[in-house]
């Protein structure tokens, strides 16, 4: 790696404690520190603690904040009650997805509220020259990139709210699922949300980078006796992946809208405009999308990005993730194929190097966590 990677404010603990870092989307980011697999088990049987502080944080205030981000979200945004966190998308003109974000609406201490969007890490700068070229001149919209200037920690799994409570002066427990509350973490302000990315029940604190460290720490002590563990990345993706969540840059690009991607839960489509709009009404009528779904493989070998998928011996599609599940102990993919083979049940086949192995559509999600 070289020197002009981007570093998180915990860099220096994960390099420090064994992490394998490596370039993600110009970060240093630790794609493990020892097993995938026992961060994978540990994340699911206790809690998961993953440095996500690479996704960008975009703070948006003024009185025209709601109205700019409702026309160029997928979600309606307008008329959010403070508190509230929806996942959306932003499209381009055609409907292609330049990134699933998280959008935040918050109320300071003080009283004022404001709009928190989250990104992801690669699309970033593009995101904000994407809004940036669509403020409305003389819009009274203030946006502030405070991706550096903090630290983002996700804690994830059945453990996860009551290792991290002690420290946070808010009660976890008691926030909805896609909520989230300006508060005191480590004494020092933040912010908690209940969202997650693994599948398991968790939460999200955004803290001052100078407060990184110390709550990442007692995290982990709370969290020790519990069996929880730092996880890198490569866990995120196999946990994420069990829980059919879409990755940008495999699931999702400017090629593939929202509906195609199997999202139109976050498509608000009645009522209201928004860029990409026209082009996902027009989507929604066609019968020949392809369709994002899920596959098991019979064997044991893995299917992986790009890998054809096939039927008859001809492709109907195209592997976008895949891996060897440790929760469920088979490879399992996410494609996307034509229609009539989208049906669970159907009998197809993967193109790994030469030999079509065997593979059946199931639902997705692969893996729901116990109620």
């Amino acid at each position: 790696m070289t020197g002009s990677l981007r570093k998180t404010p915990l860099a220096d603990w994960h390099s420090a404690h064994g992490g394998r870092m490596v370039d993600f989307a110009g970060w240093s980011m630790p794609v493990q520190y020892g097993s995938i697999v026992e961060e994978h088990h540990a994340t699911r049987r206790a809690a998961g603690l993953f440095d996500v502080s690479h996704m960008g944080r975009l703070r948006f205030d003024g009185p025209g904040s709601a109205a700019l981000l409702d026309r160029l979200l997928t979600r309606k945004v307008v008329g959010m009650e403070p508190g509230k966190i929806r996942y959306a998308l932003i499209c381009n003109q055609s409907g292609g997805i330049l990134d699933d974000v998280l959008v935040y609406h918050l109320q300071e201490h003080g009283g004022g509220l404001y709009h928190l969007l989250v990104v992801n890490a690669s699309n970033r700068e593009k995101i904000v020259a994407w809004i940036q070229s669509h403020l409305k001149p003389g819009e009274d919209v203030r946006l502030d990139d405070k991706t550096v200037e903090t630290a983002m920690i996700a804690v994830q799994g059945p453990a996860a709210l009551r290792i991290v409570e002690p420290i946070v002066g808010a009660d976890l427990g008691g926030l909805g699922y896609y909520t989230g509350v300006e508060t005191t973490i480590c004494g020092r302000p933040g912010i908690a949300s209940r969202t997650g990315y693994t599948g398991e029940d968790g939460c999200e604190l955004i803290v001052p980078a100078n407060a990184a460290l110390e709550v990442w720490e007692k995290v982990l002590a709370h969290g020790q006796e519990a069996g929880s563990a730092a996880a890198g990345l490569g866990a995120r993706d196999t946990l994420r992946l069990e829980a059919a969540m879409p990755l940008y840059g495999h699931e999702l690009n400017e090629q593939i809208n929202p509906l195609t991607a199997g999202l139109g839960f976050a498509v608000n489509l009645d009522g209201r405009e928004f860029l990409g709009h026209s082009a996902l009404v027009a989507a929604k009528g066609r019968a020949d999308r392809p369709v994002r779904v899920g596959l098991e493989m019979t064997g044991r070998r893995v299917p992986r990005e790009h890998y054809a998928v096939m039927a008859s011996g001809r492709q109907i599609g195209e592997v976008t993730s895949g891996t060897f599940s440790p929760t469920l102990q088979k490879p399992i993919a996410m494609a996307y194929v034509q229609p009539p083979f989208a049906t669970v049940g159907t009998e197809l086949a993967v193109d790994i190097r030469g030999s079509a192995e065997p593979a059946r559509v199931v639902k997705l999600p692969f893996y729901s966590r116990p109620n």
